[in-house]
C-alpha cells in the first residue's frame, strides 16, 4: 500500500518505520525539505521524503499524526490530492484544537468532504506503536468513522503493524469518545503514573 505520512514525529515516525517493515511504500510529507529533523526515517526501507502535497498525491492512504491547530492549513494542502482517498486521523485535541472545532476529525470532515475519514492510532502512546506486543501477544487498536473502507484500511494496517486487533469504535458520532478513550490511556500512564508500557486489551467471555 502506498502511504503518505504527514506530521514525522513520535506517532507518525514509529508508523512509518512499522509499515515501512510490513512492505508498503511511505512517502513521508513536510512543509520544508531543507529543514527535514527526522532524516532517521529514510534509512527504512521503501521510504522517500516529498512535499505535503506531493506526499499526499502518490499515496493511497494519507495519516495525519501532526498537531490538532495544523488540521486547516493541512486540508487546504491535500484537498485536491485527498479527494477519494482514505484519511487517519490520529491526533487528539487534548491541549489544542483546531479553530471552530471540537477535534480534527470534525475539522477534516468539513474541510474535506470528499475524502475518507477515520480517527485510529490514537488511543494508546507512541511506544506501543513502535512494539504493541505484550507478552507475545498484538494488543488493541480502534477505529472510529462512518466511512467502511476507511476503517476497513486503518484496520489492515493495524494488522500490519503488530496490532492483534483493531475494534469498530462506531461511526463518526464516536470519532469524540475515541478521544476521550485516549485521554484514558494518557491518564493511567501519566498522570495515575503507571507508565508509558501499558495497553488496553479488550476481552470477551
Amino acid at each position: 500500500m502506498k502511504i503518505s505520512i504527514i506530521g514525522t514525529g513520535n506517532v507518525g515516525g514509529a508508523l512509518a518505520t512499522q509499515w515501512a517493515k510490513a512492505g508498503h511504500q511511505i512517502f513521508l510529507g513536510t512543509r520544508e525539505l531543507a529543514k527535514f529533523e527526522d532524516k532517521h526515517l529514510l534509512e527504512n526501507p521503501n521510504t522517500t521524503l516529498h512535499t505535503i502535497a506531493e506526499s499526499a498525491a502518490n499515496a493511497e492512504v494519507i495519516l495525519v499524526a501532526a498537531v490538532p491547530p495544523a488540521t486547516q492549513s493541512i486540508a487546504e494542502e491535500i484537498k485536491a490530492a485527498a479527494k477519494g482517498k482514505v484519511l487517519i486521523d490520529a491526533m487528539n485535541a487534548i491541549t489544542t484544537r483546531p479553530e471552530g472545532f471540537s477535534n480534527s476529525f470534525e475539522a477534516f470532515r468539513h474541510y474535506l468532504p470528499e475524502t475518507e475519514v477515520v480517527k485510529c492510532f490514537n488511543s494508546t502512546g507512541f511506544e506501543n506503536m513502535k512494539n504493541p506486543i505484550y507478552q507475545g501477544e498484538g494488543i488493541d487498536m480502534f477505529a472510529a468513522g462512518s466511512s467502511k473502507k476507511a476503517k476497513e484500511v486503518a484496520t489492515q494496517l493495524a494488522l500490519d503493524a503488530g496490532f492483534s486487533t483493531c475494534w469498530d469504535f462506531g461511526g463518526d458520532d464516536k470519532a469524540a469518545l475515541l478521544e476521550q478513550f485516549a485521554l484514558s490511556w494518557i491518564n493511567l500512564a501519566i498522570m495515575q503514573g503507571h507508565g508509558r508500557n501499558i495497553a488496553f486489551k479488550l476481552i470477551k467471555r
